[in-house]
């Protein structure tokens, strides 16, 4: 056999076994991501945590170089080799497929959150639209206490170090509710690929390699918050954006700080208001004269960060993304930041809002 066939041979055997082992949650649950993940994991931010740049950015930028090197040096013989670069191309992504799952991506298999929250997945737009209302008065509510006029937009009155730092408290305080979502050894930084970030259309992301949370550093510092929790819920094994999202939101409303809670709380405001457009376009609109307009604010200020700097680029890399998670047993792709709209709605009906 062609030795240069045994990689890609392999990424066709690891799709195969991913996909068998997608049918067992159960024990993907017991052994990977409650056995094998949680003292890899632990490793990884023990050695990395303290180091003040990404690792992870800093790899990914040698690696590229390194990729784009090889096509450059390979381009004249792309129609004579193509069969062999083929190959070596595909032998690529073979293992860095293996240590993607390996090192982190197994536990997109795991049991899902609903089913260890015991809650349904399913809700009516009768049930979003009264569990927004709820959330337009806890919103509201916090807004209040923040700001003495309802036109102001909250300002947060922390840098990004200290948001990165206070965190920590929110996931102190869930994890005395839910032990499993425990959170140690700290290891979130500021991407040093913000500016490609941002005009890629992502707040942040986790290196599976090395375990660091990298948050976007240019986004409006009300999502900095709720996205440092998003990213911290993968380092501790939630795969699913969806339940990220959730756990984030969690995260941020425990936090001891008003501030955070209302950080958490206009962000799951803002999807659900999304998830009601979905559901019918129109249904948001007559909700919004109750909202404070300084919330609005908030929420518009997000939207002009994100449209001045929309292009072509945000379409290519979340059509590429969306497909990336559908490959990865997640078939709601870039959907799935939204559907965690349907785990807080079917979650507060048995807790308190």
């Amino acid at each position: 056999m062609n030795r240069k066939l045994i990689l890609p041979l392999f990424l066709v055997f690891q799709l195969i076994g991913l996909k068998i082992l997608s049918f067992f949650p159960e024990t993907v649950e017991r052994y990977y991501s409650n056995g094998f993940y949680p003292p890899l994991a632990r490793i990884s931010r023990i050695t990395l945590g303290k180091i003040p740049f990404s690792v992870g950015d800093l790899i990914y930028c040698i690696a590229i170089f390194f990729l784009l090197r090889w096509f450059w040096k390979q381009r004249k013989t792309w129609k004579s080799q193509w069969k062999s670069n083929l190959l070596s191309l595909l032998g690529f992504v073979s293992v860095f497929y293996f240590f993607f799952n390996l090192l982190w991506a197994m536990n997109y298999l795991r049991v899902p959150m609903y089913e260890k929250l015991k809650i349904e997945r399913e809700y009516t737009q009768e049930e979003l639209l009264a569990f927004t209302k709820l959330m337009i008065l806890k919103t509201n509510s916090i807004h209040s206490q923040l700001v003495k006029n309802d036109t102001v937009k909250v300002v947060l009155p922390f840098n990004r170090e200290q948001i990165f730092e206070k965190t920590q408290n929110g996931y102190d305080n869930l994890a005395k509710a839910f032990p499993y979502l425990k959170y140690e050894k700290h290891s979130v930084k500021p991407s040093l690929l913000s500016t490609p970030l941002t005009y890629m259309g992502f707040g942040g992301y986790l290196n599976p390699f090395t375990n660091e949370a990298q948050v976007n550093n240019l986004i409006p510092l009300h999502n900095f918050t709720t996205t440092t929790g998003h990213e911290m819920a993968h380092q501790i094994g939630i795969g699913p954006e969806s339940e990220a999202n959730f756990i984030g939101y969690m995260a941020t409303i425990y936090n001891d700080d008003i501030y955070f809670k209302y950080c958490g709380y206009a962000y799951a405001l803002r999807y659900c208001l999304g998830n009601l457009e979905n559901f019918e376009e129109g249904a948001a609109e007559p909700l919004l004269p109750l909202i404070h307009p300084g919330i609005l604010k908030n929420f518009e200020e997000t939207e002009e960060f994100w449209d001045s700097h929309q292009t072509f680029i945000d379409v290519i890399f979340h059509t590429f993304y969306d497909n990336f998670l559908k490959v990865n047993q997640q078939k709601d792709g870039l959907e799935g930041y939204s559907k965690f709209v349907g785990i807080m709605v079917n979650y507060y009906k048995n807790n308190k809002l």
